[in-house]
């Protein structure tokens, strides 16, 4: 997509401020490795206009030169020409299109004002200084974006794809599915896809935040924006390059930066009735004083409002804010969390209670064999009998019992397999009639079965050989590390936990015991969580969802804000939710939280800040007692210092 130079038709200041700031279009052209532009205003021009100001301050004030008025309005007028050239363009431009009411007209009309009543050093010194802190907003502003667009540059433009075994470099967009790419070390991957080759290590740090290298191993998956580390990476190719999940991430990160908060959006609508206001405030204690004021001097009141004018000058809240968030949703991304808009960040700082899925979120989803209890049977032989029949289940139960196994069963016969829907397998090994299942298959067939059976509480497989009751297989899924973690953190910041999972009670409680979540419901369908998480939200806090599985998107939907695991997640949850964390660690859940607050923080901490200074100057300036040079020091100055404290956000460590 070609650069848009032009600043946006908008009536919106915020965002045409930031334009306009920022030099750049919006981060739509996500494959542009171009030089960055570096904003519309001349440096040198500014700088050639500085050093006539200050060379004719000295001459006039350090050596008592006296310059004659002709000479003196002409250097006066090459430096204000020089610095504020673009301003007046732009002021033109929108009044042009009835936007009467903005700063470029402000700034405009205070300068020229100056230069009408004689006080050329200082209409010059407004606009230099108006533009000098304009500089500042531009590396700020750019700074944030660049955070932001660090991630657009992650993608390769070429990949090397192997066609009739010769290697050919080719545009991603070109790869077929199917079709076999090789990434040589220290290239990045540019297609989601099955790793080939028998191992290989990868940084996934543009992804997920994490500096750790992660080993992969044949047939696992290998996602775009992986870095290869040491050999020769041969990799499938599973999504079409406009459908990976770097593609994806890539969409949500610039749409994020067209999202606003309510706060930006307060902000816009405040400027668009802030900044008229203050025009006819200027206007009214220029000409009111008339009526009321016996000594009155059309100078000095006009004086005033230019003061007036200068100090009102709304760039200090109409950059630092937007800026804020910008800097929270980098912030956030550094830490492999994607927030989908500023609202969000906002939404996050008030949520009471985090509402979780167990399996995947809270546990790792990978099921493994944890005891053998067996009864006139062997472990060994009841492991193999059971796999058997389960190596033709694709439920990750079943796996997790062949995997234990580890192929010893496939000399065994089976015949006659038959599954018993929602409680089991039914078949023949090696001629003996075999069950496998859970406790309500025995029932089903009437096979006796010892009561110890009944209270276990992790997931039980019951093995029956011959209508017999042979003994039972538990399996356990694995709490992630870093569970605890999150958990106490979420406490520590005075949040409700919640889990709801479609597993049995028994396993949800000691899950929920061992984490120390405060409430736990087990044996729910996707309609059951959606129940749950109604009758929460009817306690009046916000509430958060955090989910990875299809059956999570009506949940994620219906939370104030849904969270979506982004590594193992389904598509349709990541497409629901408002954040995602892209490496699966529950443990960025409180960090999405502090970056919220972080950021909300020092948003009002700038709008506190740039109100009241202006609030003292505007009084100042209409009693006659701030300059013109006081008044553009003092909203330069408060402009800086919101800029510099919101850019405060990019080097928190979280």
């Amino acid at each position: 997509m070609a650069r848009n130079k032009n600043i946006r038709q908008d009536e919106n200041l915020e965002l045409d401020k930031l334009e306009k700031v920022a030099g750049q279009p919006k981060m739509k052209d996500t494959h542009n490795h171009g030089k960055e532009d570096t904003g519309w205003k001349s440096h040198w021009d500014l700088l050639f206009a500085l050093v006539l100001l200050m060379a004719l301050l000295v001459l006039e004030y350090g050596f008592n030169l006296n310059i004659p008025d002709i000479p003196l309005l002409a250097v006066n007028l090459v430096a204000y020409f020089l610095a504020g050239r673009t301003v007046l363009h732009l002021a033109w431009r929108k009044s042009k299109r009835g936007d009467f009411f903005n700063e470029f007209v402000l700034m405009s009309v205070a300068t020229i004002g100056a230069f009408i009543i004689g006080e050329y050093e200082e209409g010059v010194a407004v606009m230099v200084f108006y533009q000098i802190g304009e500089w500042f907003q531009d590396s700020a502003v750019n700074r944030a974006k660049r955070s932001i667009k660090a991630l657009l540059d992650i993608r390769p433009d070429e990949v090397t794809v192997l066609r009739n075994g010769k290697a050919h470099v080719s545009n991603p967009a070109e790869v077929e599915l199917g079709e076999s790419i090789q990434v040589k070390p220290g290239e990045k991957v540019a297609l989601d896809g099955e790793l080939v080759s028998v191992t290989a290590s990868f940084n996934t740090a543009a992804l997920t935040g994490e500096s750790k290298p992660d080993t992969k191993y044949k047939g696992e998956q290998v996602l775009a924006g992986m870095i290869n580390l040491n050999t020769l990476a041969e990799v499938k190719v599973t999504a079409l390059f406009r459908d990976s999940k770097l593609s994806k991430i890539l969409e949500m990160v610039q749409d994020a930066t067209a999202r606003k908060s309510q706060t930006q959006l307060f902000i816009s609508r405040f400027a668009k009735i802030y900044t008229p206001i203050v025009f006819f405030l200027a206007l009214a204690l220029c000409l009111l004083p008339y009526f009321f004021v016996t000594d009155y001097v059309f100078r000095e009141w006009f004086y005033r409002s230019l003061v007036f004018l200068v100090i009102s000058c709304p760039c200090a809240l109409v950059v630092s804010i937007p800026l804020g968030y910008f800097g929270g949703i980098g912030l956030a991304s550094r830490n492999g969390i994607l927030f989908k808009g500023g609202n969000y960040l906002d939404v996050m700082t008030q949520v009471k209670t985090v509402v979780m899925d167990k399996t995947g979120t809270l546990t790792k989803g990978v099921f493994k064999v944890q005891h053998v209890v067996t009864q006139e049977l062997e472990k060994d032989q009841l492991i193999k009998i059971a796999a058997a029949l389960e190596k033709n289940s694709t439920h990750p139960i079943a796996k997790a019992v062949t995997d234990y196994a580890n192929k010893d069963y496939e000399s065994l016969h089976v015949t006659d397999i038959e599954e018993v829907a929602g409680h089991g397998l039914k078949g023949t090994v090696d001629g003996k009639d075999v069950l496998a299942g859970n406790l309500k298959l025995l029932k089903k067939y009437g096979v006796a079965y010892p009561e110890e059976a009944e209270r276990v509480t992790d997931t039980i497989v019951v093995v029956a050989i011959d209508q017999k009751y042979s003994g039972y297989i538990t399996i356990a899924d694995e709490i992630k590390e870093d569970a605890y973690q999150a958990i106490r953190e979420m406490h520590n910041l005075n949040i409700k936990t919640v889990m709801l999972s479609g597993d049995k009670q028994t396993v949800v409680d000691q899950v929920a015991k061992l984490l120390g979540i405060d409430d736990a419901f087990g044996g729910l369908l996707p309609d059951g969580k959606v129940d749950k998480v109604e009758n929460l939200k009817k306690e009046g806090h916000k509430l958060a969802f955090v989910g990875d599985g299809v059956n999570d998107a009506p949940v994620i939907a219906l939370a104030d804000v849904g969270i979506a695991m982004g590594g193992l997640g389904s598509d349709a949850t990541i497409e629901t939710a408002d954040v995602v964390i892209q490496n699966d660690k529950p443990s960025k859940i409180p960090v999405a939280i502090k970056v919220g607050k972080v950021t909300r923080n020092i948003v009002w901490q700038n709008i506190i800040l740039a109100m009241t200074v202006k609030v003292v100057v505007l009084a100042l300036g209409a009693g006659g007692v701030a300059s013109l040079w006081e008044a553009v020091i003092a909203d330069v100055g408060v402009a800086l210092l919101a800029i510099l404290n919101a850019v405060r956000i990019q080097q928190k460590k979280l």
